[in-house]
């Protein structure tokens, strides 16, 4: 049977969350799968939401990720609705991922404010 419904919005946190810490560390889709013991196709799919990671394998991800579990969750007092969408949106493209990774490691404050300034006018008007 074929799943229609959208992805748990948690489920996509997380995978969200996985992808990013993966690209952030280097680590190619298909080299956690390997460390995990998974097919490529199925970290594709835990980092879009499409399927749930049971929490052993999450357990074994954050091992391999360097990062504690809870890292991969959203704030238990709640999160902007739209942060989700933004997460999975910025780690959905190579190029999202590499600027969500290096953005926080601009030490200089006034050029994190400079580049953001930058994206924002560059983006079309929503």
């Amino acid at each position: 049977m074929a799943r229609t419904a959208a992805p748990d919005h948690i489920d996509a946190y997380v995978g969200a969350r996985i992808g990013l810490r993966r690209s952030a560390l280097g680590l190619s889709q298909a080299a956690l799968a390997q460390r995990i013991g998974v097919s490529f196709q199925q970290v594709q799919k835990y980092e879009t939401g499409l399927n749930r990671i049971s929490a052993s394998r999450l357990h074994r991800v954050a091992v391999v990720l360097r990062s504690p579990v809870d890292a991969f969750f959203p704030p238990i007092d709640g999160h902007p609705s739209g942060e989700i969408d933004v997460l999975r949106t910025l780690s959905a493209t190579v190029d999202g991922r590499t600027v969500a990774n290096d953005f926080p490691r601009i030490a200089d404050r006034a050029v994190r404010q400079a580049v953001a300034r930058i994206v924002a006018a560059l983006a079309p008007a929503s």
